[in-house]
């Protein structure tokens, strides 16, 4: 047993310093135990959101007088047309290249990450193509300017707004199936090539500045034609990400 001065020579000593190891905080708002789909949910719901609200400030305060000036001051100008050009191979190309995809899958190929986006720009081209007309048939609007047949429009004769479900090359304005074109492959390599995001934004502002000068279509067309680009292009990026993976 201990004496006493022993023991109060041990009580003397000095204790050892606690070693307390701090971890650092990570936090991510998937890392939650929360639905993993919420955050996608989310932008789908601000996306569709805020195509709502442009789109209908365009259309109520921004087509007519837009129109109206382009039609008195740029009417004419041969330049504006040209951009408007960049969409005509695009889909050509995009079924030329998922053909070679397939064929060249059936000789075993298994596409790795370029691959994958080329692939993702073929579907979302072919989706876009199949997406727009039908939704030019549903809106039925009227255009800028008349193009064909002497058909109704806000500069010839004041017409203007959607007539549901008409049908016609006459109210086909809305959305912007040549938006639409050239945002859907752009859009795909927009979200798979970062690096590279503003060469794939030029394209699309081509187009939109050659659309917008020679006045043929009203800036709500366009907006809504860059939303539903944008759009396809992100159900084709979501279909091409499972391919190549084995089945659990």
């Amino acid at each position: 047993m201990l004496t006493k001065p022993e023991i109060s020579k041990l009580h003397a000593l000095p204790e050892k310093p606690r070693v307390v190891q701090v971890v650092p905080l990570q936090f991510h708002f998937l890392s939650m135990d929360m639905p993993t789909d919420l955050n996608p949910r989310r932008r789908f719901y601000w996306a569709t959101l805020s195509a709502v609200i442009l789109i209908s400030l365009s259309i109520a305060f921004v087509d007519r007088p837009a129109s109206t000036w382009i039609h008195a001051t740029l009417h004419g100008v041969e330049f504006f047309p040209e951009p408007t050009h960049l969409v005509d191979p695009i889909l050509p190309t995009a079924i030329a290249g998922l053909v070679a995809a397939g064929v060249a899958a059936a000789f075993g190929w298994r596409p790795q990450a370029w691959g994958k986006t080329l692939i993702a720009c073929g579907l979302a081209t072919l989706i876009a193509f199949v997406m727009k007309e039908p939704l030019k048939f549903v809106f039925g609007r009227t255009w800028p300017e008349s193009w064909i047949d002497n058909n109704p429009s806000w500069i010839e004769n004041g017409a203007y707004g959607f007539h549901f479900f008409h049908g016609g090359t006459g109210w086909g304005s809305f959305p912007s199936g040549h938006m639409t074109m050239i945002t859907a492959p752009m859009a795909v390599l927009w979200q798979r090539t970062r690096r590279w995001r503003w060469l794939w934004a030029v394209p699309v502002l081509a187009v939109a500045i050659g659309l917008f000068g020679a006045d043929y279509h009203f800036v709500g067309d366009m907006i809504a034609g860059v939303y539903l680009g944008v759009a396809c292009a992100t159900g084709a990026v979501a279909l091409t990400k499972k391919i190549g993976k084995s089945p659990r």
